[in-house]
């Protein structure tokens, strides 16, 4: 930074001495790619998932559409005003001083930072605890999760988000240019007072642990999935748990990936304190990975369907020239079919006609 703007900027948390250089041509194609590409994606999501909750009423289907909707609304606006904001900022050449005067630009972009990336990873361990719920307890689901609790639980998880961004802001403790003059956060550099500490730990132990929610709940869906088809016998259903597996699987390791770099990173300024030596490209990079999930939310979630799925399975068999899995015919939809399969197996009927074959054979 130049020795000029360092008094100025002290002021609002710029921090002296860094060796963070980011080229500007390079830094804005990024930020200009990521927001167009996330725009698109949520954008066709939100039309595809608008043209299913017109296809399709039903009330076990409803709550999914609900959840995945606030899920890719919330990563449009997340790329659409982050974005703006980080081009703007670009465009300025970096110069705080000119357009931060009273520090009110920087609080609105940390505040949107913290909103943007707690409130998709809650949505996201929401719509894990719905899909368990739904394929462990269909009756339940089907009684308990109407669309009224369903608006009411994303009503409750911005609500929650929206004050950890604040948090900072009634605490009177204002949020900081980072080293590289791109984007604000939490203090991240020379953390001493505790509650610098605390805002770094509260935000990544809140996605960890949504992170985990997600991953325990998307496991015990795949475990279920796998053991209902094992049970069943019936022809009907077989496709759809290898879409819901492929789906789990795509939406934990999409996830994971993105979301632990930056997560642990800040953790680890945190705990280190003024100890921690994490630089300004590591939390660079580690930032551009978590913005990578807001762009592939859409993908994972909406867009790899049965569709994507079977023109992949038609593709590699025609690659491979191998006979690898008997795929029927795609029937209805994923979660429709699931609950089916795993009402129809815990239904005391299906037990009393697999207990028949038994009394024959004892006769």
């Amino acid at each position: 930074m130049n020795s000029s703007k360092s008094p100025g900027l002290a002021g609002f948390g710029v921090l002296r001495n860094t060796t963070c250089h980011t080229e500007k041509k390079i830094s804005v194609f990024f930020s200009i790619i990521f927001m167009t590409v996330g725009i698109l994606s949520n954008s066709l999501a939100i039309a595809i998932l608008m043209k299913a909750y017109q296809r399709f009423r039903q009330k076990s289907k409803a709550s999914f559409l609900l959840l995945a909707s606030g899920l890719v609304v919330t990563d449009l606006f997340g790329h659409l005003i982050n974005g703006a904001i980080a081009v703007f900022v670009y465009a300025s050449d970096k110069d705080w001083i000119r357009f931060n005067q009273y520090n009110i630009l920087c609080s609105v972009f940390g505040i949107c930072m913290v909103f943007f990336g707690l409130c998709p990873l809650f949505l996201g361990s929401v719509m894990a605890v719905e899909r368990c719920i739904g394929v462990t307890k269909p009756i339940f689901h089907s009684t308990k999760m109407t669309s009224r609790h369903v608006k009411m639980m994303l009503t409750m998880v911005c609500l929650f988000a929206v004050l950890i961004a604040l948090l900072p802001i009634l605490r009177f403790r204002a949020y900081q240019i980072q080293a590289s003059r791109t984007w604000c956060f939490y203090k991240t550099e020379h953390v001493e007072d505790w509650e610098d500490r605390f805002y770094l730990l509260l935000f990544s132990c809140l996605g960890l642990l949504a992170l985990a929610i997600s991953f325990l709940c998307n496991a015990v869906t795949g475990i279920t999935l796998l053991r209902v088809k094992l049970k069943s016998q019936q022809r009907q259903g077989r496709s759809h748990h290898f879409e819901m597996i492929i789906q789990l699987l795509a939406i934990m390791c999409v996830s994971c990936i993105c979301w632990s770099p930056f997560l642990v990173t800040m953790a680890r300024i945190g705990i280190n304190e003024s100890r921690s030596k994490e630089t300004c490209e590591t939390i660079l990079f580690a930032l551009r990975m978590a913005t990578w999930n807001q762009i592939l939310d859409p993908w994972v979630y909406i867009l790899l369907r049965k569709a994507v799925l079977r023109n992949l399975y038609k593709i590699t068999r025609g690659c491979c020239g191998v006979h690898i899995v008997n795929l029927h015919v795609w029937e209805l939809s994923s979660i429709k079919n699931s609950l089916k399969v795993a009402a129809i197996s815990e239904s005391p009927s299906s037990k009393q006609i697999n207990l028949q074959p038994l009394s024959s054979m004892g006769r």
